[in-house]
């Protein structure tokens, strides 16, 4: 199970911190991400991580967004900042797990939380 936490109302230029974790028994973690899906269009990823610490972010979010995981309590966290009104949308955390060590990777999807930036 995926909780996301974190959405909110904010101004143009500011700054939040999405938070999500993984709950459950599993065997490990190939991949955390956040997806969105903004007004009007389709689920698209904002960014990843994989296990060994390699990250991707889409190219509207570089330099703004910070992807970073705490392997050890299981979240991954999203940090946003010089926050536009183009990034307003439903956030979506994304996994990708194996749930014995022969089970192959599948993919999981938390609720969504919310994120408006407005004036």
């Amino acid at each position: 199970q995926l909780q996301a936490s974190g959405g909110g109302l904010i101004q143009p230029g500011g700054s939040l911190r999405l938070s999500c974790e993984v709950s459950g028994s599993f065997f490990s973690i190939n991949h955390m991400a956040w997806y969105r899906q903004r007004p009007g269009e389709g689920r698209e990823y904002v960014a990843i991580i994989h296990g060994e610490g390699t990250t991707l972010y889409r190219n509207a979010v570089k330099g703004r967004f910070t992807i970073t995981t705490d392997n050890a309590k299981n979240t991954v966290d999203l940090q946003m900042d010089s926050l536009q009104p183009e990034d307003t949308g439903v956030y979506y955390c994304n996994a990708g797990i194996s749930a014995t060590q022969s089970s192959p990777v599948q993919n999981f999807y938390g609720q969504g939380t919310l994120v408006t930036v407005s004036s």
